[in-house]
């Protein structure tokens, strides 16, 4: 027990780490030289922490911008009984057993059923199984320790090894290759953002990165001073609306003989100058990892690719993840007004989601649809969130409600499927859960199958396709694009 505890808390719980191994694995299995692996590794080590890094310059900023955004509306975020840090002491060591022994489950199956894609998103690995643990719990109480990990770790498995197989089509369009896969739980939104896309816009005509601009207002391109001016103005108008002692608590703790207004324009600076470092760290890691999980994929996984976090997809459309982070903002923050009228719930805005899932989603939604289906992508991203939140703080009021207010897309269909199968089995006792598990795990099985042939299907196509366009044997006049 300690040394799975240990495992799940100082590998997958750190990212740093855990692509560090990864990549000296990689080499290794390659037979690069002492220096070429130690280099590489630690290039990876260091492209990651410097990730993290911007991350934490720029959530610093979400934070503020939170507390600023809910003295704004007046709004006080909803009060329960439980709380996430008393279902962690009671059920840690429960989650801890589901993400190692899910994560040997899921190799497993990438190995035997080459599904491809190795899930390497560590702190996703941790909050899924956190998510999968409260609503086993929430819907059968207190399990015995065996059933909640067995059922809990074949969930977990099979959703590391679906997630980024089903999105794989699209992660290709995306990156414009198949060096690695996406592993994030804001996938769903992505997937709908991006078959959506194409009703509103073209990939071509409304690239946003392509858009043209006036002369004077060139300098939007740079993504660096667009998320600086774009955040600014929100900063300050936010500043103007709040409480002018959160405001004055918020600068303080930056800066005691700040003003407020300054105050406000240095964390938009900090916020784009956070996501800088950020696309910087992803570009040095992504360098180091790709190349070296050629090793894994040749020796220890034959043809598998690494699936990464969805920062790896931001320097793509850096531009369509400020709109994506924009449009998603917008769209809950009304929503919000909506809800707080209408007297169903008081939604707390989740800045780090309505940054990461919306600008993940948005770069889908512009590689299908340009600049509109970006900001569709990111209001459907809106919608989520704030629908998923008022849901997700209700289903699991018994063991965590907080995860609703920290929660990705992904997770508030987990927490719906686990809920909706623990209800329709309740009636079969202590075998209820070992039921649900059993469905979940059909339930993906099945669709791994469907996506295999799916994929062979579209193979063929393609080789079809491939001999109608040799030389001598078109039977008409249009082009292989044509058809």
């Amino acid at each position: 027990m300690n040394a799975l505890e240990f495992i799940a808390t100082n590998l997958f719980n750190e990212v740093s780490i855990l692509i560090g191994i990864i990549t000296a694995i990689g080499l290794i299995l390659q037979r690069k030289p002492v220096e070429d692996v130690v280099g590489g590794a630690l290039r990876a080590t260091v492209g990651i922490i410097i990730l993290f890094i911007g991350v934490e310059v720029f959530t610093g900023g979400l934070a503020s911008f939170q507390a600023i955004v809910a003295s704004a509306v007046g709004l006080d975020p909803p009060e329960s009984t439980n709380s996430l840090d008393e279902f962690l002491g009671a059920r840690g060591s429960d989650v801890a057993l589901v993400i190692t022994l899910g994560f040997v489950v899921h190799l497993l199956l990438v190995r035997v059923l080459k599904t491809r894609y190795v899930y390497l998103t560590g702190h996703l690995l941790f909050w899924m199984a956190l998510v999968i643990t409260a609503s086993l719990v929430q819907v059968f109480g207190d399990l015995e320790r065996w059933q909640l990990v067995l059922v809990g770790s074949a969930v977990a498995g099979c959703y590391w090894t679906v997630q980024p197989m089903f999105i794989a089509p699209m992660m290709r369009r995306v990156i414009s290759s198949d060096d690695w896969g996406y592993a994030h739980t804001s996938s769903s939104v992505a997937w709908i953002g991006g078959k959506l896309a194409p009703l509103v816009g073209d990939p071509e005509r409304h690239d946003v990165e392509q858009v043209r601009l006036p002369r004077r207002l060139s300098f939007f391109k740079d993504v660096t001073v667009s998320t600086a001016l774009v955040i600014g103005l929100i900063m300050v108008v936010g500043v103007a609306f709040a409480d002018s002692q959160v405001a004055e608590a918020q600068a303080d703790a930056y800066n005691p003989d700040v003003n407020p207004w300054v105050w406000a324009i240095i964390a938009a600076l900090r916020f784009a100058a956070g996501i800088a470092i950020l696309l910087y760290g992803v570009r040095l890691f992504l360098a180091e990892i790709v190349p070296a999980f050629t090793g894994i994929s040749e020796k220890a996984i034959p043809g598998s690719r690494p699936a990464l976090d969805a920062p790896t997809i931001f320097p793509v459309a850096p531009t369509a993840v400020m709109l994506g982070f924009v449009s998603t903002t917008a769209t809950f923050l009304i929503l919000m007004g909506i809800f707080a009228a209408a007297g169903w719930f008081v939604l707390v805005p989740p800045m780090i989601m309505l940054f990461f899932v919306g600008g993940g989603a948005a770069v889908y939604g512009n590689a299908f649809g340009g600049w509109r289906g970006a900001t569709l992508a990111g209001a459907i991203t809106g919608v989520a969130l704030a629908f998923g939140q008022w849901l997700g703080w209700n289903l699991l009021s018994d063991t965590a409600p907080e995860l609703a207010t920290l929660a990705d897309p992904d997770w508030y269909l987990m927490i719906l499927l686990l809920l909706g199968l623990g209800e329709l089995f309740s009636g079969f006792g202590d075998s209820a859960v070992l039921l649900v598990g059993a469905v979940v795990v059909a339930v993906f099985g099945v669709w791994v199958w469907l996506l295999k042939r799916l994929k062979r299907s579209d193979a063929a196509d393609r080789h079809e396709d491939m001999a109608e366009s040799e030389p001598g044997t078109e039977t008409d006049s249009e082009t292989p694009r044509e058809r």
